[in-house]
């Protein structure tokens, strides 16, 4: 049988889902991730999160945009260069501009750009900052 092989930890920074009503999805994102064994990393009125992914009311900040039954996933960067060259690439191949690159509010040193891909997806290149990674990723053969 062939191994297969794959990683985690260097693409997906995080998903982001906008909901149309937050509180039934915290009851039901709350019981599942309880049953997974998945601890709620934080919730405010509008939004929870769990590991990488974040859920959010439309008038969430961190998951931005008007609802338009979207996702939003965001690619790690390396760097800043990295996250402006994401997003001219993203412009100049059928992108649609929804956050030039920029700080933002989220914690300081956040440094992303936003588009929305050609089916209206958010999608988001982030450098969170200088970091020390304890590995570039984890690998998993199975």
């Amino acid at each position: 049988m062939a191994t297969r092989e794959r990683h985690t930890g260097r693409l997906i920074d995080h998903i982001g889902m906008v909901v149309r009503d937050f509180a039934a999805s915290k009851a039901f994102y709350t019981a599942v991730f309880g049953a997974l064994k998945i601890p709620i990393g934080g919730s405010d009125e509008h939004n929870l999160w769990a590991d990488e992914l974040f859920i959010g009311s439309p008038a969430s900040e961190e998951v931005q945009g008007p609802l338009t039954g979207r996702h939003h996933i965001a690619f790690q960067a390396q760097d800043r260069a990295m996250v402006d060259a994401f997003y001219q690439a993203a412009m100049a191949h059928g992108g649609r501009d929804n956050g030039a690159p920029g700080e933002r509010t989220y914690h300081p040193g956040y440094y992303a750009a936003f588009v929305l891909d050609p089916d209206g997806n958010n999608i988001e290149a982030v450098f969170h900052g200088e970091a020390v990674r304890s590995a570039a990723s984890v690998r998993i053969t199975y």
